[in-house]
């Protein structure tokens, strides 16, 4: 990924599309925690400003509390305007069922295979040849984000790796600080087992299990470990007493807590609560270990309308999200990277540049989202939420249904 000057990209007057007819668009998402809440304003005021009008569909909750609703609304009768999913497969079935709209003519319009980087992220939107999704930002979970408060205050030094943040943990709790945060929801469990197996295991490991679905693999001492080192995060995380990620950011952010494992739309909260990267807090991507990135994020769906007013407007929302300039100001606030190869975030934070160091130079692995369906992710999620509230389940029964999950993946 190359990151030209930002002045170039300016004087290059990109201009927002226009229309001479508005529509109001409502736009489900669940983008509701203070970080995120200031990106989607980026967003909206964009969008607003070609003269039409962004109506907030904020759902509160994580994307496994919103999906359900979205879907169930579109599948009624009922569809909104746009809607968020992640990349991959989670609206796989609503493409397949002709529910939404072909934005092939727009992503041919705007170069779109051209200007979308890694081109992982435009195939996630692709169904048999043509593009149902405008991406919005990549994502990654492989980020571990340590309050330096209150090492200082455990009197040991900040970690440089998992290793170093879990052999902490005794002296953070003697200190009266929580050592892991961590949230109620499956989806924060969920996504921490997968970043220790891509950040201690290794990206073939992760391959493996994940891409090729290798039960053998699933079943086999590699993950063992893995199952191990969550054991050692279940118990680093015991007394988190939070149910929202942003909730647990915010142990880390007031020193409460040492750190957690949490993907980088963690910095919009610490941007939010005016720290600063390498002063109040630090950030080891692939936890310090294996410096490997999913390219995950979010994408813009767009379900069929009988309106035509609404279905212009959808054109003109899919152009503004991937214009160069509302991809910066998006993606500032939201602590992700631009899915466009040819724009500058000269501002972005220390922990953001090192994301973008890391995915520029092709460190990157496709994430779980686009490599398993959206029931196998389900299954996951019950099993590490029940593995992580449950002391009695051993690792070694917890890795017995995780392979039967693998082994059956499609």
């Amino acid at each position: 990924m190359r990151f030209r000057a930002f002045a170039a990209v300016m004087a290059a007057t990109v201009a927002l599309p226009c229309i001479a007819q508005a529509a109001d668009l409502e736009v489900t998402h669940w983008w509701t925690s203070g970080g995120e809440a200031a990106a989607v304003k980026e967003l909206a005021t964009a969008f607003d400003a070609t003269g039409n009008k962004w109506i907030d569909g904020a759902i509160a909750g994580s994307g496994s509390t919103a999906r359900p609703i979205m879907i169930s609304r579109i599948t009624g009768g009922d569809p909104m305007g746009a809607t968020q999913f992640n990349h991959g497969r989670q609206a796989e079935e609503l493409v397949q069922e002709g529910l939404m709209r072909d934005l092939t003519e727009v992503a041919e319009k705007g170069k779109w295979k051209d200007v979308i980087k890694p081109s992982s992220l435009l195939d996630s939107c692709t169904f048999e040849g043509k593009i149902y999704c405008a991406p919005v930002n990549i994502h990654s979970w492989q980020w571990l984000w340590l309050s330096n408060a209150a090492f200082e205050k455990a009197g040991v030094p900040v970690p440089k790796d998992w290793n170093e943040f879990v052999a902490a943990g005794p002296k953070l709790r003697e200190a009266g600080i929580q050592p892991l945060a961590v949230g109620g929801s499956a989806f924060q469990v969920n996504g921490l087992f997968d970043t220790l197996v891509i950040s201690l295991g290794g990206t073939d490991l992760y391959n493996k299990v994940y891409k090729d679905k290798d039960e053998e693999t699933a079943a086999g001492p590699e993950i063992a470990k893995i199952f191990a080192a969550a054991d050692d995060a279940r118990k680093l995380a015991k007394g988190s007493n939070v149910q929202d990620w942003n909730q647990a950011t915010n142990l880390v952010i007031t020193g409460k807590a040492g750190g957690q494992i949490m993907g980088d739309w963690a910095q919009g909260e610490f941007q939010q609560a005016g720290q600063t990267a390498g002063k109040e807090y630090s950030c080891l991507p692939g936890l310090g270990l294996n410096q490997t990135l999913t390219t995950g994020g979010d994408a813009i769906y767009f379900p069929l309308l009988d309106d035509e007013e609404k279905s212009k407007a959808q054109e003109v929302l899919a152009e503004t999200i991937v214009d160069p300039k509302v991809q910066v100001a998006f993606n500032l606030k939201k602590g992700s990277v631009p899915i466009r190869g040819d724009v500058d975030l000269a501002a972005a934070n220390d922990c953001m540049k090192k994301g973008i160091e890391i995915i520029s130079k092709g460190s990157t692995a496709i994430s779980t989202d686009q490599l398993v369906s959206a029931d196998t992710q389900k299954q996951k999620e019950d099993l590490m939420a029940e593995f992580f509230a449950n002391e009695s389940m051993t690792p070694e029964q917890a890795q017995e249904r995780f392979a039967s999950i693998i082994g059956s993946a499609d």
